[in-house]
């Protein structure tokens, strides 16, 4: 589906956000605000007492140090003093359900999908506050309200009441990942469309571009079962991110799709053709994103921001790099832009936190949600983690140590689609040119709807079948088995009654977050 969100598109030519409002830091003042966003106090009201608080959340980059420069300032300004529990994020979702298995959990708790079946339990077996009556008509809560994407607590909801605070994220984030400078050497144009790019990817693999006198390059690179992150920026491209319904009017599951396995049928040709990473169902994202750093592979999917480090990277063994993200490419039923879902899951209050520590939560996170402390966030003290170049902020060494994607994790974020793309460590020239380039991807990119609507039915009877079902596609992929024996597989998943009910279900949870079939 497309999402109307041109307006909010503006913000992205604007200058990085009032970074001024991290000047002089280094004295500890709160952010300077206006408006609605103010927080300011009398100068001789007495200081609030500090807030404590305990959460489990997902670890991203190395585990930080709760007393360096970055969190003491952040815990200062924010008056509280955080106990966190952080786990690696691949590790993550294992230790998410081992935690609400056993009751034990902590004040606050991050669950990386709002649809996540375990989580969808644990809320109706009354682990969590209802949130409802605290937020009410959002008045007492505008940042919250008005600093989130526009229906992003309408996805928050379940059986009508919100128990999840949403962390913003941007709806421009994954793109398509080249070598400019591979396709510069054996003169092949930028791909405008998918028969294109899966041409160049099989010159690239055939002509040794890292010149090592080997057959060792990789075309398409992806980690976890198939292409993890690639997946919907592909599957766009072939239509299969449109709502499809089958002839009872449920809405099938992206995977079930005929779209979907139209890209199964594109993907085998590309395996065939050497261009598909070899063991492209067992690579780690680790492994991946060494393999690309590396200079091993021609193209990859991820976040649009890593353009310019991986570039960096490539460089230390291949001087000539240059990474870009690929425009829109054409395919038979779209173009290759998957927009992010609006919130990488939410946090979720113990129903064990008093109730008048709930207000408090919710307080810290109505403090903290705007841009003044995203940018805080993203560039952290002036003079100590950053310093401007061209009225831009630039990450210091220490910057680029203290203030990682970690530091997103504690609070829900101001929504903003530059997040994603801009790089806190590039020149101004490269990201106001980035931000330039992926404009339109606002404008063209669909949204995989199931990140927010679920089905009970579906939470219940999948986890019986993904399994071989994995095993199914891979094997269609690598040719041990015909598509044709791919599809019948699929026409009897589809015709279960179990997943026809999951469609409906789907079906009615579409209608009512979005409001149409």
């Amino acid at each position: 589906m497309k999402v109307g969100i041109q307006k909010r598109w503006s913000s992205l030519m604007v200058s990085v956000l009032a970074i001024g409002i991290v000047s002089g830091c280094t004295g500890g003042g709160e952010p300077a605000a206006s408006g609605k966003d103010s927080n300011a106090k009398p100068a001789d009201q007495k200081q609030a007492e500090l807030l404590k608080m305990q959460m489990m959340v997902p670890s991203f980059a190395d585990v930080p140090n709760m007393n360096d420069e970055y969190w003491t300032e952040w815990q200062k300004r924010t008056n509280t003093k955080l106990d966190v529990e952080w786990i690696p994020s691949g590790d993550y979702d294992t230790k998410f359900d081992l935690v609400l298995a056993s009751g034990n959990l902590p004040e606050i708790i991050v669950s990386q999908s709002a649809t996540r079946p375990t989580l969808q339990n644990a809320i109706k077996q009354g682990a969590f506050w209802d949130l409802s009556p605290f937020l009410g008509d959002f008045s007492k809560y505008p940042n919250l309200k008005n600093n989130s994407e526009a229906n992003v607590w309408n996805y928050m909801k379940v059986d009508g009441k919100i128990y999840g605070i949403p962390r913003n994220r941007p709806l421009v984030d994954l793109g398509i990942k080249m070598r400019k400078d591979w396709l510069d050497k054996l003169n092949i144009p930028i791909p405008k469309t998918l028969d294109e790019y899966a041409a160049a990817l099989k010159k690239i693999v055939d002509s040794d571009p890292d010149g090592n006198g080997k057959n060792d390059t990789i075309g398409l690179l992806g980690h976890g079962f198939l292409l993890a992150d690639g997946d919907g920026s592909l599957l766009a491209a072939f239509g299969g991110l449109d709502p499809v319904y089958d002839k009872d009017g449920g809405l099938i599951k992206e995977t079930m799709t005929p779209q979907y396995t139209e890209m199964v049928a594109w993907l085998r040709k590309l395996y065939a053709d050497g261009v598909l990473a070899k063991e492209f169902s067992a690579i780690k994202k680790t492994q991946a994103e060494e393999l690309f750093a590396t200079g091993k592979a021609a193209s990859y999917v991820r976040n649009i921001w890593r353009d310019y480090s991986w570039e960096q990277d490539i460089k230390k063994v291949q001087p000539g790099a240059k990474v870009i993200t690929l425009p829109p490419m054409k395919g038979p039923g779209g173009v290759s832009v998957q927009l992010a879902t609006p919130f990488f899951g939410a946090m979720y209050i113990s129903k064990k936190v008093p109730e008048a520590k709930v207000r408090q939560i919710l307080d810290y996170m109505e403090k903290t949600t705007t841009m003044e402390y995203t940018d805080f966030n993203y560039f952290g003290i002036e003079g100590v983690h950053h310093k401007k170049v061209d009225g831009q902020p630039v990450l210091t060494d220490l910057g680029v140590k203290q203030v990682t994607t970690n530091a997103n994790q504690v609070f829900a974020m101001a929504f903003n689609n530059k997040m994603k793309v801009l790089n806190p460590a590039a020149p101004k020239a490269y990201n106001d040119e980035k931000l330039k380039e992926t404009e339109v991807f606002a404008q063209v990119g669909k949204l995989n709807v199931f990140g927010i609507i679920a089905s009970e039915t579906w939470t219940d009877v999948w986890p019986k079948f993904e399994k071989e079902w994995q095993s199914m596609v891979t094997k269609a992929i690598v040719g041990q088995i015909s598509l044709d024996e791919y599809k019948a597989y699929l026409d009897k998943l589809n015709s279960n009654p179990d997943f026809k009910k999951a469609y409906q279900e789907f079906a009615k949870n579409y209608k009512e977050y979005f409001g149409k079939k």
